[in-house]
């Protein structure tokens, strides 16, 4: 069997006997693999920005998006909050900080139990 990227290259888009079409069901390849294109890698900037957010967070890993804006400012960098999240996002970085606890139950509590919950309601007022 013939690799995706071989039947790609045996199309010929100026062929004046085959269309692109019928070419592309005699190989049995999709058009949309044919116009594919691979999505672009990250900027040299962006790199930049990466390795230089790696170093920021692991020197203060409870700096977020808005801290490490203004210290990236700091090193000559210009870039917005929302792309400093981005990036942030891309490279799984998060802030550490005491999340909320606005839920926390006492184990010492009673549980009620439920006592409806076997039974078979077959009337009206059925207590």
């Amino acid at each position: 069997m013939i690799g995706i990227n071989e039947r790609r290259d045996m199309i010929e888009p100026e062929d004046a006997d085959l269309s692109i079409v019928e070419q592309c069901k005699l190989l049995e390849l999709p058009r949309s693999t044919l116009y594919y294109t691979a999505s672009k890698a990250y900027s040299d900037h962006d790199l930049e920005i990466m390795k230089a957010l790696d170093t920021l967070h692991l020197e203060d890993p409870t700096c977020g998006t808005r801290r490490m804006r203004l210290e990236l400012a700091k090193l000559g960098y210009q870039v917005g909050r929302r792309h400093v999240r981005t990036l942030m996002q891309l490279m799984r970085l998060k802030t550490v900080y005491c999340r909320p606890r606005t839920t926390v139950t006492d184990p010492a509590k009673y549980k009620y139990p439920y006592l409806l919950r076997n039974l078979v309601i077959d009337r009206p007022n059925q207590a």
